[in-house]
């Protein structure tokens, strides 16, 4: 209790002076203890239009992405692509993506399914699931009557098919075409459109002209017919491995008719080619073009292009040119292209990494899931991710990821449900053990994100 004079100091001091604060000693703590001071924030999502991917670690909100909805507004171009170590939760979010996306009634998706065990891809369980049977490319069935796909389908434009043939010759060869190569390609094409009317020209015709060339198609040029059989020779060689060698039966023939473009999912399954060969390459350059022409259409429906094993597409400069053309044109007529890759630095460093750049550059959503601390390094600096999220990849849980889209950059938890349970997890080398362990790990993600 203060004195009567102190009492009677500080009525007089507020009399004259106005009501004086107390003054307060400063107080030291750090930063761990004062953080109890300030309210919890957590970045803006991206919306409630879309589909529900799973929740934000941090703030414990649903995430829900959608390139169609984003587009224009928060995004510049609908394209993703999405790395990370196997065993980590890519192929889960992929697969529920899918069929999330198509409980809308505007959406088409197509899948180059490049993994598979048992004989088949591993869509074949969401495939079957929906009523589709998966357009199966293999070697072995396009001789007895299988799917072929034809390089020289009147569907695709003749610009498109000589680009076509140009891009498996220089895959198969690991290299651009010489000048006079590419004459003697150009002249056989040319005299086989022509010449052919009555039914679909086939890759044995190019070869046929280029081993024996037709005066009317050089002689503009006065060159002898010998000096462009000889320019022709390494060509034919290359495209008869399609006629006559390991890739036969599936592009040296009239497209197999009866292929439903219309349905929901198309699922190309690409399980049966060696995914270290240059087949799958070629393969891929072909579908994708053939896609070009003949699926995407100007009909106000979303599309969806999901290529696993997208390295194969990036990694080659040839293919590459082919896809960036794609997405340029996609981008106008509704295309969201999807790359799936390990990872990034199995693209940037290598031949293509003019054309793998311009790809990456075009993905304006990322996902990321757990990297080595080197790797995650390596995909920070290529990507612009921020400090903090480069730091924390090597630390991810299966199931979590860093998203970055378009520079909104979250940590979000992918949630499977009961439904999609059996139909994403196919792997059939899993033990029910196994199953159960990755289960209840989730489930312990589910209930402290933090673990």
């Amino acid at each position: 209790m203060p004195s009567p004079l102190s009492a009677l100091t500080e009525a007089f001091t507020s009399f004259v002076f106005g009501k004086v604060e107390t003054t307060r000693l400063p107080v030291r703590t750090s930063t761990g203890q004062a953080q109890a001071v300030y309210l919890p924030t957590a970045a803006p999502g991206l919306g409630d239009s879309g589909v529900i991917i799973g929740r934000e670690v941090y703030s414990g909100k649903g995430y829900v992405y959608d390139p169609f909805q984003l587009y224009g507004q928060q995004l510049p171009a609908p394209h993703w692509l999405v790395l990370g170590e196997s065993g980590n939760g890519k192929s889960s979010l992929e697969k529920t993506y899918v069929l999330r996306q198509l409980r809308f009634r505007d959406r088409q998706v197509v899948v180059l399914d490049a993994q598979g065990e048992d004989g088949v891809g591993e869509w074949n369980l969401i495939a079957e699931a929906l009523g589709i049977t998966p357009i199966r490319l293999d070697p072995m069935a396009a001789l007895d009557g299988g799917i072929r796909l034809n390089p020289l389908d009147p569907a695709i434009t003749t610009t498109g098919q000589l680009a076509l043939l140009r891009t498996i010759v220089e895959v198969a060869m690991g290299r651009g075409l010489e000048e006079r190569a590419g004459f003697a390609l150009k002249a056989a094409h040319a005299h086989v459109h022509t010449a052919i009317t009555d039914r679909q020209p086939v890759l044995t015709d190019i070869v046929d002209t280029l081993r024996n060339p037709n005066l009317v198609s050089v002689e503009p040029l006065g060159v002898s017919l010998d000096d462009v059989r000889a320019w022709g020779l390494d060509v034919a060689l290359v495209l008869d491995r399609l006629v006559d060698g390991d890739l036969r039966g599936m592009f040296d023939g009239p497209t197999t008719a009866g292929i439903d473009l219309d349905a929901p999912l198309i699922v190309f399954d690409l399980s049966h080619i060696d995914r270290n060969s240059i087949a799958m390459p070629i393969l891929m350059a072909i579908v994708g073009v053939w896609l070009e022409h003949t699926w995407i259409r100007p009909d106000r429906r979303k599309r969806i292009f999901l290529v696993e094993e997208a390295w194969h597409i990036i990694s080659s400069p040839f293919v590459a040119q082919l896809f960036q053309r794609l997405l340029k044109f996609g981008r106008r007529l509704g295309l969201s292209f999807v790359a799936v890759v390990h990872h990034l630095s199995d693209v940037v460093d290598g031949a293509a990494a003019k054309e793998a750049s311009a790809i990456l550059k075009m993905a304006s959503t990322r996902t990321i899931y757990m990297q080595k601390a080197e790797e995650a390094r390596a995909t920070g600096r290529v990507l612009g991710l921020p400090r903090w999220a480069v730091e924390i990849i090597p630390t991810l849980s299966p199931g979590i990821a860093v998203w970055d889209v378009n520079g909104n950059v979250q940590v979000v938890k992918h949630i499977i449900t009961e439904t999609e349970r059996p139909l994403v997890y196919t792997d059939r080398a899993m033990t029910e053990d196994a199953v159960a362990e990755r289960v209840r790990a989730e489930q312990q993600l589910a209930d402290d994100p933090a673990a």
